[in-house]
């Protein structure tokens, strides 16, 4: 039965060893391995490590005792419900040890690529349909023109590309993270994948936040452990976000040649989610050429990755990328590469009028008194200075800056026009020349 969570049908637990579409040898030595490494006995603890149901596992258990690699142990375990106790054979530890040094992966069965894809169709950055409320109430702490919303509400729900470009330190890294926080559902991440008998590890705590995992009563009558495939973790919508350390490289699978496993690169992880791409121009790879690897996973929802052996397999991409830059986009891209950015949108600074909303709404929340004389020199001595360019980080820098001279100074928090000056002195640094 599938389960419907949120918008997003759960992966079907299996429920015999025939819909597992994983090879069999692969599927025992995982077992023995597992039953190695863990010192498990009851079937019921090696279904849990390896995630998987237990009829299932006994299939498995059964089919390693038919070989001689699995014996019971004659005890009736009494602590656990009499369930039967096993451990391998000398032949079983021999096949262990032998299979651990092939590949040290044991714990979760893997997820056959074709399944997984599966669910990825299943749960699908595409099938997003995002309000105006919701990407407002993302938002909501941000001062944004209302024009912006307009164009980042279709770009978002289209889960194709966007560019966002721009001065600096207007909130483009926010506002990614924003529409991260809009998406409010889960979807289902494996926690490992197979593709021709090579295990690649796809769930990462560091990149998948968990959502609450619901443990079985054993006193229950109804058990929820069939509910979804627990192969899979069940996250919030994954968010990879890089910045100027990024390079080709971290595109593809990665070896590890001790534990003879791969593990998903960074677009691979953020499947179903969004992958940021913040401050592009800063890597040492030019940003023409980080387009050009992305160009066929935009256009035609596949990624090409490669093994060690150098077979060359395809993997879903279904990812919302978003590019993020302080440059102007026809400086850092050709023509051909900026037609398959599929939304392009300015995140400006703000004018007069949203810096003065910002500066109060930061002044609020600060617990800084408003004064009107400081506003005025602000406004009539310093921004003319800068050519009135005011942007998003400023008010918040200025505060910070008479907040922290106040604390110093030992008086109550308070702004002056002469607490203005030195506040904006730490802003921006005069152009001089020092002696070396």
């Amino acid at each position: 039965m599938n389960m419907d969570v949120g918008n997003v049908i759960a992966p079907p637990a299996p429920r015999r060893l025939e819909e597992m579409k994983l090879p069999l040898v692969m599927m025992r030595d995982i077992i023995l391995k597992t039953m190695f490494r863990k010192n498990t006995e009851q079937v019921s603890d090696l279904a849990r490590a390896v995630c998987l149901p237990v009829p299932v596992a006994q299939e498995l258990v059964d089919l390693a005792r038919d070989q001689n690699l699995i014996e019971a142990t004659g005890t009736l375990l009494a602590n656990s419900g009499n369930e039967m106790g096993y451990q391998l054979t000398d032949a079983g530890k021999a096949r262990a040890l032998d299979a651990l040094a092939q590949s040290e992966y044991y714990g979760a069965m893997p997820v056959p690529l074709e399944v997984y894809s599966e669910q990825v169709k299943r749960q699908s950055i595409r099938n997003i349909q995002i309000t105006r409320e919701q990407l407002t109430g993302a938002m909501g702490h941000l001062v944004l023109p209302s024009n912006l919303l307009d164009q980042l509400g279709p770009a978002v729900s289209a889960g194709r590309s966007i560019l966002m470009y721009g001065p600096p330190g207007n909130g483009k890294s926010t506002i990614s993270n924003g529409i991260r926080d809009a998406m409010g559902d889960k979807i289902y991440i494996p926690r490992a994948i197979e593709y021709a008998g090579q295990v690649i590890t796809v769930y990462d705590p560091i990149v998948h936040s968990a959502a609450e995992e619901q443990l079985d009563d054993p006193n229950s009558l109804r058990r929820s452990s069939n509910r979804f495939d627990t192969r899979y973790v069940k996250c919030e919508r994954p968010t990879v976000v890089t910045g100027g350390e990024l390079s080709l490289s971290m595109l593809d699978l990665v070896y590890n040649p001790t534990a003879r496993t791969y593990q998903a690169p960074l677009q691979l992880k953020s499947t179903g989610g969004i992958f940021i791409v913040d401050d592009l121009g800063r890597q040492a790879e030019p940003p023409q050429a980080l387009v050009n690897r992305w160009i066929v996973p935009l256009e035609e929802s596949r990624d090409i990755l490669a093994l060690q052996s150098g077979e060359k397999f395809e993997v879903p991409f279904d990812t919302l990328v978003i590019f993020s830059t302080n440059f102007h986009p026809n400086e850092i891209f050709d023509k051909a590469a900026l037609r398959r950015i599929f939304f392009k949108i300015k995140i400006d600074g703000p004018n007069q009028e949203d810096f003065l909303k910002i500066f109060a709404m930061v002044a609020k929340k600060r617990k800084m008194p408003l004064d009107q004389d400081a506003l005025i020199h602000l406004l009539k001595n310093k921004y003319p200075t800068i050519d009135n360019i005011y942007a998003n980080y400023q008010p918040i820098f200025l505060i910070d800056q008479m907040i922290a001279t106040c604390e110093f100074e030992g008086i109550p928090r308070q702004m002056s026009p002469e607490l203005i000056d030195r506040a904006w002195e730490n802003m921006f640094v005069k152009q001089e020349h020092i002696e070396h």
